[in-house]
């Protein structure tokens, strides 16, 4: 079972349960290949009754169909839903413009009194979701440090994004314990939890479970069907792409992260890992 909960994500909770009461809204961050497993129920504590805008980041790796059909779900939960890809210049600013609409009331009656109302966002979720990457968007340049791999945020950082709208950037954080385990294995998939901590080889036949092996035929060119153990279907992609070792034996570790690379990129073609 795969359980990564180092000490800096427990206390970052206990800051954000803190930190809260500043905030008048939340940007919550969710990777669009596996939106419900990025759901943390430690963030109600955060949230509480204040507004929240889920963003399904790297919309570009899924399809139309999947990005469609999370909004739904998520809108009937009476809170706004917005698909982006963050590395993507200008992206963010559909953010800025639906904090102001959630706001507009509160906004129009501070304008006709003269007063300048600051609308505060707290900006959660797991790691290596695109928090910084959204952030530093935002802002049109790098204030947050961002990385491809969880756990690169490690402190909170106040960013002014306009002059009405300040943003807190957050490290990410996980749940403390994974009682779902295929929860888990997709945030192993995804890269919200720490290569260095994981088999990789199982995190690579958990993705191989979730994929219609055809899609690794058109990829790789390895004879395989979907009756095709796990085990074999990553050997023949390790010996397609030359992860051997001596006297000929595969190296699946290699292969593996090979494997979690390609889809991590989207090379492998747009695949949700979750259906709703």
């Amino acid at each position: 079972m795969i359980n990564w909960f180092p000490g800096h994500m427990n206390k970052t909770l206990k800051q954000m349960q803190s930190d809260s009461k500043l905030c008048d809204c939340f940007i919550y961050v969710l990777d669009a290949r596996c939106p419900l497993s990025c759901i943390n129920p430690e963030f109600l504590k955060v949230v509480k009754d204040k507004p929240i805008i889920y963003i399904l980041n790297k919309a570009d790796l899924v399809t139309a169909t999947d990005i469609n059909n999370f909004k739904a779900y998520f809108n009937k939960l009476g809170a706004e839903c917005i698909s982006l890809n963050a590395t993507v210049s200008g992206n963010s600013k559909i953010i800025i413009s639906t904090i102001n609409k959630i706001f507009k009331d509160r906004l129009a009656s501070n304008k006709e009194k003269n007063v300048n109302f600051i609308t505060r966002a707290m900006v959660l979720g797991v790691p290596n979701s695109g928090k910084s990457t959204i952030v530093n968007n935002l802002c049109n340049k790098a204030r947050a440090i961002t990385g491809n791999k969880a756990g690169v945020t490690r402190s909170k950082q106040w960013v002014k994004v306009t002059e009405n709208i300040e943003i807190m950037d957050t490290p990410g954080v996980l749940l403390p314990n994974f009682d779902d385990e295929e929860k888990a294995y997709n945030l192993a998939i995804v890269g919200s939890v720490k290569d260095e901590v994981l088999n990789l080889v199982e995190v690579a036949y958990k993705l191989i479970d979730r994929l219609d092996k055809s899609i690794l035929t058109s990829n790789y060119g390895v004879d395989i069907d979907n009756n095709t153990q796990n085990n074999v279907v990553l050997e023949k992609i390790g010996k397609k792409r030359g992860c051997v070792i001596r006297g000929g034996e595969i190296d699946l570790e290699r292969a593996s992260k090979l494997l979690l690379t390609d889809f991590r990129a989207g090379k492998i073609g747009k695949i949700c890992l979750e259906k709703i």
